[in-house]
């Protein structure tokens, strides 16, 4: 069949059998990119992360994304370390995966991420000292109330974006890597988000969308730096997820619920250093790239418009 197909080109036209290779190379790349995807997202089995060590360290994980990162690596065997500032919530939480995972040990400390950080990073410290810590997960992070143009951002808002998201992200992540070297194994997740990278744009929310960008190119230079040392750092890139951050109460196909998104995304940790772990919004991912990016930022302003519309209703009525 081979030697027919050729003997077929050669009487046709050079620029018709140059079309026929363009052709050829790009279906057979779509195909090695797809049966990659169901390799990854279906196969491929996760990684042992009791080989970095017996402990990991959540930030954040009293509610939505964070607490089921918690109960997943605890299901996973793995002893907790959760950073939070609500102490009555930690409790709660320590609570309920002891009562579900009777042989799990939990710390707690509380860190108030906009408040005295260096104190609080401190107080990490000391709490993790001895521990076999292998895993890492900042999840801990802040958003707008609702889209908001840039000028209007007041000041206590714009500081605890850049101070959560990038200074406590850096921070935490300072203050386990000394133990992780080491050891000479660890895994490092910094939580990021598809505003940052999937969207050419993400106007109404600019603060928001840059401390996440700066999350993503922070875990791809420390994966470069710290790969030979044993240390695997990955940005996990979720899309919508059904939380009280994004407003989405329901989860749907394309929209997983915290606890299908921790689970998607235990699988991927120590693989590649930038990942979308929940395979539906891969689909989404791969569709937005493939628009124009003048329509994107269109159908985002117009979406964040309305969200601002919302916002300010319900503001006018809470003041009412």
């Amino acid at each position: 069949m081979e030697c027919c197909i050729v003997a077929r080109l050669k009487t046709q036209p050079m620029w018709f059998s140059m079309l026929f290779v363009v052709g050829f190379v790009t279906i057979l790349k779509f195909l090695l990119i797809l049966l990659r995807g169901l390799y990854v997202n279906f196969l491929r089995p996760p990684k042992n992360l009791k080989k970095y060590g017996s402990w990991a360290l959540v930030t954040g994980p009293t509610d939505g994304i964070g607490k089921s990162f918690a109960f997943e690596l605890a299901r996973k065997g793995l002893n907790l370390v959760l950073v939070g500032r609500n102490p009555d919530k930690l409790k709660d939480v320590s609570d309920s995966i002891i009562a579900k995972f009777g042989e799990t040990e939990v710390k707690s400390v509380v860190v108030d991420f906009s408040g005295d950080l260096d104190q609080g990073v401190a107080d990490i410290s000391e709490a993790i000292q001895g521990l076999d810590l292998g895993v890492l997960i900042n999840n801990v992070g802040v958003s707008y109330p609702y889209a908001r143009f840039f000028h209007e951002l007041d000041d206590n808002l714009l500081n605890n974006l850049i101070k959560v998201n990038v200074v406590g992200t850096t921070k935490v992540t300072q203050a386990v890597l000394s133990g992780m070297l080491k050891r000479k194994k660890g895994a490092i997740v910094n939580i990021g988000s598809g505003a940052a990278i999937v969207i050419p744009s993400d106007p109404l929310y600019a603060v928001y969308a840059a401390t996440k960008s700066y999350v993503d190119q922070f875990s791809r230079c420390l994966y470069v730096e710290y790969k030979k040392s044993g240390i695997d750092v990955q940005c996990q890139v979720p899309l919508y997820v059904a939380t009280k951050m994004a407003s989405i109460k329901k989860s749907s196909f394309f929209v997983p619920s915290t606890d299908g998104y921790a689970k998607a995304g235990v699988r991927w940790i120590g693989y590649e250093p930038r990942c979308t772990p929940y395979w539906p919004h891969s689909i989404l991912w791969a569709f937005t790239c493939s628009l124009p990016e003048f329509v994107v930022d269109a159908w985002r302003l117009w979406f964040c418009l309305g969200i601002r519309k919302r916002g300010l209703r319900k503001e006018s009525m809470k003041k009412e």
